[in-house]
């Protein structure tokens, strides 16, 4: 699979300085956790749930959560387990490239569980996605899916933990919860993919909930505890793992009726203003904004509750020309010594020391996500994404 493989070549050709990578789930888990992208959710109890993963890959979705907690009624899980059963047996003889695929569970016991009902249908399985995550509860999960890989035959089932417990947001107890988790999740190492932020839980802990018009920034509590996951868990010196963005809310039944105006003169002055009235009238400005502050803040890829916020979070993942042109400058082995140089679009300094973690990511999400050419901005990604 790859990012906006879902546009013929041709557009893609027209797009792109350099072309999204193809990647496999058998891709280092660097690259996996670089590509997830826009992660869908979709609750356990659908009926339609092997079509409905079909056709988000044929939109460019290329990582899926199905969800058997808080998604689902605790009356409906049993019910969503047998499902999920079903639904992978049919996809198990599906010839058709399918996004990474994983389960939300409630307690360790389910993963097991699943794995052996899911029979030989479990290498369509990605990993699991462990709620509610810290370290006691944590090192039960992580057992519970290395265990569950080595009775699959599977090579790898990965882990995809969900911050959001009342200890990691309180202030008294912060602290020792990040270092909880730390401990926890540096002890299964190659095991965790990525971590995922519950912001939706963190809300909930002081009855507040964001408005359209607001990103998860603008509540400092929220912001506050953002900034501390990174702080800890994501740092650019090898020991940091990728952290994921939290979930936007906010959608309108009708997205589709604004991509008429996409088509009208994408690449002139006039399109982004009428892309941006569309963006505001269906509540996606304030998406667009939280996720440009996702990546200021070192978070990469987003919770998605929603297909339309698939395309947006892709369109802005990709790596601008001008980007891509200041991390090679900086990343060139003759500049190994370090120094200062004026960026090959005259507009800022690059510093090579300071500014080499920032380009070895970049670099990485170029690989992914793909460069954009020169004159093609996120109005072009975004309209040629929408187009199928």
């Amino acid at each position: 699979m790859r990012h906006f493989g879902h546009i013929s070549p041709t557009v893609r050709k027209d797009l792109f300085h350099q072309e999204p990578a193809e990647f496999t789930g058998a891709s280092p888990a660097r690259v996996l956790a670089a590509a997830l992208g826009a992660t869908l959710y979709s609750p356990a109890t659908r009926p339609t749930l092997a079509a409905d993963i079909r056709k988000q890959a044929g939109r460019g979705v290329v990582s899926m959560v199905l969800c058997l907690e808080d998604s689902i009624s605790d009356a409906d899980v049993a019910g969503a387990e047998e499902n999920l059963v079903r639904q992978f047996a049919e996809l198990e003889a599906d010839a058709t490239e399918l996004p990474l695929l994983f389960i939300r569970v409630r307690t360790p016991e389910q993963i097991p569980d699943l794995v052996r009902r899911l029979g030989g249908s479990v290498r369509r399985l990605a990993g699991f996605v462990l709620p509610k995550f810290d370290e006691s509860r944590g090192i039960a999960f992580l057992e519970a899916v290395t265990q569950a890989e080595a009775v699959s035959g599977q090579p790898r089932l990965y882990a995809m933990p969900v911050l959001e417990t009342p200890e990691l947001l309180h202030l008294e107890t912060r602290v020792e919860a990040l270092a909880g988790i730390s401990r926890t999740v540096n002890a299964y190492r190659e095991r965790v993919l990525a971590l995922r932020l519950g912001v939706t839980d963190f809300c909930s802990a002081y009855g507040l909930r964001r408005t359209p018009d607001m990103t998860a920034y603008d509540v400092q509590i929220v912001a506050g505890v953002i900034a501390d996951v990174v702080n800890v868990l994501s740092r650019a010196d090898g020991t940091g793992f990728t952290v994921t963005g939290p979930v936007w809310e906010y959608f309108r039944s009708q997205q589709r009726l604004f991509k008429p105006q996409l088509r009208r003169s994408p690449f002139l002055e006039e399109g982004v203003e009428e892309l941006r009235t569309a963006l505001i009238e269906h509540d996606l400005d304030g998406l667009l904004r939280e996720i440009e502050l996702d990546r200021a803040n070192g978070l990469l890829g987003k919770t998605c509750i929603h297909p339309a916020h698939v395309t947006p979070v892709h369109a802005l993942s990709v790596v601008s020309h001008e980007e891509f042109c200041d991390a090679q400058d900086i990343l060139r082995p003759e500049r190994g010594g370090g120094g200062v140089m004026r960026s090959a679009y005259t507009n800022k300094m690059n510093e090579v020391k300071p500014h080499r973690a920032w380009a070895e990511r970049t670099m990485l999400r170029a690989e992914v996500f793909g460069v954009a050419k020169e004159e093609v901005g996120f109005v072009d990604l975004l309209t040629a994404g929408l187009q199928v």
